[in-house]
């Protein structure tokens, strides 16, 4: 017959989540909520705007377009969550979203102006180059042309190059 002390201790009963964190949070602000949506849009916005940049001197100014688009959609959503935090209510629907997509839409909006910034001339040459050219195989020359020219750009770049 085993002792009480042979019997394996018991737990404690287990309490719910939510027992343990208090009542649910209020629901978000409808003006909070509608900065998360904004949010949302501008970044959607701003990835959406560097898929439409065609043309060279068009492009730089898309891309600068969606450099502030995005970092407005990003400061959005983090506002939004910030204030609803500070208010001890729910996060608002898409700011976690609105602020990831802004995010993103920054720095690729970023790597696009350095890359222009850096290899401007190039890209400059083979804008001008395909204008000019009537047939595939003059398109077909200005690519192999812009590829050279990148690829020695980037040699004499690297350290020790």
């Amino acid at each position: 017959m085993p002792t009480p002390t042979d019997r394996p201790p018991t737990r404690p009963p287990r309490t719910p989540r939510r027992a343990l964190t208090g009542p649910p949070p209020s629901p978000p602000d409808p003006a909070l909520q509608q900065r998360a949506w904004a949010a949302l849009a501008l970044g959607v916005l701003s990835l959406i705007g560097l898929s439409l940049a065609g043309g060279l001197r068009r492009a730089v100014y898309i891309v600068i377009v969606t450099l502030v688009v995005g970092a407005l959609a990003a400061w959005l959503g983090g506002t939004a969550m910030s204030r609803a935090r500070r208010a001890g209510s729910a996060r608002p629907r898409g700011a976690i979203a609105g602020t990831i997509l802004g995010v993103l839409g920054l720095s690729f909006s970023a790597i696009a102006l350095i890359v222009f910034a850096m290899f401007w001339n190039e890209l400059s040459a083979y804008s001008n180059c395909l204008s000019g050219a009537n047939t595939l195989t003059a398109q077909h020359a200005c690519q192999q042309q812009f590829s050279q020219t990148i690829t020695n750009r980037i040699r004499s770049l690297q350290p020790g190059g």
